[in-house]
């Protein structure tokens, strides 16, 4: 793992304008007329990459855990092969470890494989139950984007489910949190209803009737759920529905 303060060359209490200088410095370094060469691309993406992590707060925040993680380990035993123990492991806390490991060590395919497993066997709230709320929701909305990179979207909407109701009960995203809506709602109105199975679909739309996303979009679940019922020849229910969509349009 790559110590991104130490690319820099900063501190890891640093503030904003403190990284942003070291990266304006840094990148001088890299000059051609500085370096004579032209060969400094290598070194050049590493400065950049650092930049990128430690001047967003969320995406520094996810690097900081993982990095005392990492150094944690090694200092107990620098031949510890954290990875592979995990695997060894079949208890629900080393699964859900293994998932944010990969996801945070560059194994993203891996890390939402596990996932998509423990989905299937209705363990999808583990990830919840041993994290704390804020390393949940920062993990758990970069897997969901994953999820939704690999056509896993149901799975994704009910990760984004459970980082929604956190966030009404206490604020954590604050400023992001629309960003969060967002992405909830585009994979709610043009993934699962194109992409996912008429039971899961509506299973999705219930769902989301709970999450108080306005009445526009519970009129839109609404009425496609009404024409799923339709369809499978439950006309009563189709027409609750229906009039209950008509209803949040007024």
């Amino acid at each position: 793992m790559q110590d991104y303060y130490k690319i820099l060359g900063v501190k890891k209490n640093a503030t904003l304008s403190e990284i942003r200088k070291a990266y304006r410095e840094k990148v001088k370094d890299f000059h051609p007329d500085k370096t004579g060469t032209q060969d400094t691309s290598e070194d050049f993406a590493k400065v950049v990459n650092a930049y990128k992590v430690l001047s967003d707060a969320r995406s520094r925040s996810i690097f900081d855990s993982s990095i005392a993680s990492h150094f944690r380990t090694k200092k107990v035993n620098s031949s510890f092969d954290y990875r592979t123990w995990l695997l060894e492991r079949s208890d629900e806390q080393s699964r859900a470890n293994l998932i944010f490991f990969d996801l945070s060590n560059g194994r993203e395919e891996d890390s939402v494989k596990e996932f998509i497993e423990l989905s299937q066997k209705d363990e999808i709230y583990i990830l919840q139950k041993w994290f704390t709320r804020e390393n949940f929701m920062d993990y758990g909305f970069i897997l969901s984007e994953e999820l939704v990179i690999r056509a896993h979207y149901y799975e994704a909407f009910l990760l984004l489910e459970q980082i929604i109701k956190l966030e009404y009960s206490f604020e954590y995203f604050k400023l992001f949190f629309p960003e969060v809506i967002d992405f909830t709602l585009d994979i709610l109105k043009t993934k699962i209803p194109n992409y996912e199975t008429d039971e899961l679909i509506l299973d999705a739309f219930e769902r989301a009737l709970e999450l108080n996303l306005g009445k526009k979009c519970d009129a839109f679940f609404l009425e496609k759920m009404g024409t799923i019922y339709k369809t499978m020849g439950d006309n009563v229910t189709a027409e609750i529905c229906f009039e209950e969509s008509q209803k949040m349009l007024k």
